[in-house]
């Protein structure tokens, strides 16, 4: 198999290099509904604006696309936006691809690439320049600023680049290969399967609902969260994400049932079931 999407075009790496830049965007308009959604949407718009410059109907389609919930580490960020380029790229030059697997693919890459580069850089990197830098400054060295400047932010924009042009490589020839092998169809399952396990994951790690409801029959008292639990872990998470998804289906705005949680989650503390 030729190896042509290595061999970047000008043009290509012009709208990588726009890529990059923008990447450093990605706590833009940061929410607690959809997180990097906003920046990810951003950074997309020079790929979005040229593959579909002919088809505004593809291009609405995408913008949307890419407003679903994004959450990652800032410099992975790039790689899933340089994997998200050639996907874009793919599927407005053969139709072979859709949309539905460009957002399973983005959403299967979010947790592993968080956890592995929070590691890296949040807990090791981070670390070790904020060593060398107080070390410095608390001997008046203005030197000790710079190098967790260097170590840490720079660091982290080098990075950035490089997985950037990485990541739109990496997917144009894995793209390439997966459908001269026949594999599409089970890897849009699998990204599919994995995306869903992520949220699943995700849910129950962040949602939280701490019913505080304790039912006293004589002497005996049993706290109705522990039954639940023991019924089935984290049910009341369940639940409560089931109902939000089904309200956002039919048309209801998130803003609106951020404020709603907030408004029940007040009522209920007064009432002592919180």
């Amino acid at each position: 198999m030729t190896d042509k999407v290595k061999e970047l075009t000008m043009e290509e790496r012009q709208m990588l290099n726009k890529l990059f830049w923008r990447s450093h965007l990605v706590f833009v308009s940061f929410n607690m509904v959809k997180m990097e959604a906003n920046g990810f949407t951003l950074t997309m718009s020079p790929v979005i604006e040229k593959v579909y410059k002919d088809n505004p109907e593809e291009r609405i389609k995408a913008y949307k696309r890419h407003q679903n919930f994004f959450n990652t580490h800032a410099v992975p960020f790039s790689f899933i936006a340089g994997i998200s380029a050639a996907m874009e790229k793919q599927k407005a030059e053969t139709g072979k691809i859709d949309g539905k697997t460009i957002e399973s693919v983005k959403t299967a890459l979010m947790g592993p690439t968080a956890g592995m580069f929070d590691s890296i850089f949040f807990n090791l990197i981070r670390i070790v320049a904020a060593g060398i830098g107080i070390g410095l400054a608390s001997q008046g060295n203005w030197i000790g600023v710079l190098i967790f400047i260097l170590l840490y932010g720079v660091l982290q924009s080098v990075a950035k680049r490089y997985l950037v042009f990485a990541g739109y490589k990496l997917g144009g020839n894995f793209i390439e290969q997966i459908y001269e092998s026949g594999l599409i169809k089970p890897l849009t399952k699998a990204s599919s399967i994995l995306a869903i396990i992520m949220v699943g994951a995700m849910t129950a790690q962040m949602v939280n609902v701490p019913l505080d409801w304790t039912l006293t029959v004589g002497e005996a008292s049993v706290s109705v969260n522990e039954v639940l639990d023991q019924i089935f872990p984290g049910l009341l998470s369940v639940v409560l994400m089931y109902i939000l998804v089904k309200l956002i289906y039919k048309g209801i705005r998130p803003t609106y049932l951020v404020i709603g949680i907030i408004v029940l989650s007040l009522l209920l503390a007064a009432l002592g079931l919180f």
